[in-house]
C-alpha cells in the first residue's frame, strides 16, 4: 500500500513557466496543460523516483506532492528570494488537500477528499494535481468576483438614494476587473479542457471526469461566467446613467452660458441708450 498526499495553493496571478524555466536553467518549452515538476529542495527538474515534488501550473498554482509544511515553506521562501517570475502573496489563502492511496486489496473509489486505486499510474498523480490546481484557481477568482459584487452593491444602494458618484476611471477599472475574471477562467485556467493523457488512458479519463464532477469545475465556471455577465450588465447601466448625467450637466451649462450672454447683450444695449 502506498499513500500520496497533495497540497495545492493559488498564487497571486499567472505564472510564466517558460520564463521560469529559463531562470532555473531548464531547457524545454511548456504547453498550457503541462506542469513544471521540480524538486522542492534543489529547484531542479523532479525525477520519477523523487519522494517529494512540486507541480507548478501556468495559471498561478502549485501542488506539493508528499511535502511537509517545512518543505513547502522552504520552497516558497527560496523561490521568492531568487525568482521574480513568481508572485506569491503574503498569505496563501486558497488551498486544497487530497490523498491518493494505492492498494490492490481495496475497491477503487474516488471522493472529494481521497481516491483509492488498485495500481499505480503516473497519470493519476498528474490528473489529481491538475484538478485540485484548477479548483484553487477558481476559488481565487470566486472571491474576487464576490468582492466586486460587494462593491457594486454599494453603488446600487447609492443609486437608490439618487446619487451615483463613480468617475470614469473607476468605471473603467471595474469593467476591466470583470472582463479579467472571464478571460482568466476561460483562457488561463481552461476549465472545460481535458489533459491530453485522458484521451489514451481510460482509467485516467475516468479519474479526471469523476474528480472534475466532484469539485464542480464546470458548474463553478458557469457561475463565474454568469456573475461576470451580470456585473457587466450592471456596469453598462451605471455607465449609461453617468453619461446621461454628464450630458444633462453640459446642457445646463450651455443654457446658463446662453442666458448670461443674453443678459450681457441686454446690458450692452441699455448702456448705449
Amino acid at each position: 500500500m502506498e499513500n500520496y498526499s497533495f497540497n495545492a495553493y493559488a498564487f497571486g496571478g499567472e505564472l510564466d513557466l517558460n520564463r521560469l524555466a529559463t531562470v532555473l536553467g531548464i531547457s524545454r518549452r511548456y504547453r498550457w496543460e503541462e506542469s513544471m515538476k521540480l524538486n522542492p529542495v534543489t529547484f531542479a527538474p523532479a525525477m520519477e523516483n523523487d519522494a517529494e515534488s512540486v507541480h507548478l501550473f501556468y495559471f498561478g498554482c502549485a501542488v506539493f506532492l508528499n511535502c511537509s509544511g517545512a518543505i513547502v515553506a522552504r520552497f516558497l521562501d527560496g523561490i521568492k528570494q531568487n525568482v521574480d517570475v513568481v508572485k506569491i502573496p503574503p498569505q496563501l489563502t486558497f488551498r486544497e488537500e487530497y490523498l491518493l492511496e494505492i492498494d490492490a486489496s481495496r475497491e477503487a473509489a474516488i471522493t472529494n477528499d481521497y481516491a483509492v486505486m488498485q495500481n499505480y499510474n503516473q497519470a493519476f498523480i498528474d490528473i489529481i494535481c491538475f484538478v485540485i490546481a484548477k479548483s484553487v484557481a477558481l476559488e481565487r477568482i470566486e472571491e474576487r468576483v464576490d468582492a466586486v459584487f460587494d462593491e457594486v452593491e454599494v453603488l446600487i444602494a447609492n443609486l437608490g438614494k439618487g446619487t451615483l458618484e463613480l468617475p470614469d476611471r473607476d468605471m473603467a477599472r471595474l469593467a476591466a476587473s470583470i472582463l479579467g475574471f472571464k478571460f482568466t477562467s476561460i483562457a488561463h485556467i481552461m476549465v472545460l479542457d481535458k489533459p491530453d493523457i485522458t484521451w489514451n488512458d481510460p482509467e485516467a479519463d475516468r479519474l479526471y471526469l469523476t474528480m472534475a464532477r466532484l469539485f464542480e469545475l464546470s458548474q463553478r465556471y458557469q457561475e463565474i461566467k454568469h456573475k461576470s455577465e451580470t456585473l457587466l450588465d450592471m456596469t453598462d447601466v451605471f455607465s449609461n446613467l453617468s453619461h446621461a448625467r454628464r450630458a444633462a450637466r453640459l446642457e445646463w451649462i450651455i443654457i446658463i452660458l446662453i442666458v448670461i450672454e443674453i443678459i450681457l447683450y441686454i446690458f450692452e444695449i441699455m448702456r448705449h441708450h
